[in-house]
């Protein structure tokens, strides 16, 4: 059975940092380009950051764009997102999820498995 676990969620103070963890299992997680996507109450689930199957490229959404960091240790089945200089307007879900196809990175349609989401709350 496929499964992603997100952790490393919480309540935190504007400007305070985060590390979220992506554990996967049940299939080849490095053979997967790997997105994270947020989602605030009351709105759409937001693209936040990507990066492929090898680690050599990222992407970001601007709006976390110099402040987010994606990263992937396929040796150890697990994907990263350091949140850095977090802003009341980041509190979200936060979602790991794996792609098995080409596509737009912001598109959410192109992942095929998704963790259960991890609550981060950011203060002013």
């Amino acid at each position: 059975q496929v499964q992603l676990v997100e952790s490393g969620g919480g309540l935190v103070q504007a400007g305070d940092s985060l590390r979220l963890s992506c554990a996967a299992s049940g299939l080849t997680f490095s053979t997967y380009p790997m997105g994270w996507f947020r989602q605030a109450p009351g709105k759409e689930r937001e693209f936040v950051a990507g990066i492929r199957w090898t680690g050599d490229n990222t992407y970001y959404a601007d709006s976390v764009k110099g402040r987010f960091t994606i990263s992937r240790d396929n040796a150890k089945n697990t994907g990263y997102l350091q949140m850095n200089s977090l802003k009341p307007d980041d509190t979200a879900v936060y979602y790991c999820a794996l792609a098995n196809a080409y596509g737009l990175w912001s598109v959410a349609g192109r992942y095929v498995y998704w963790g259960q989401g991890t609550q981060v709350t950011v203060s002013s």
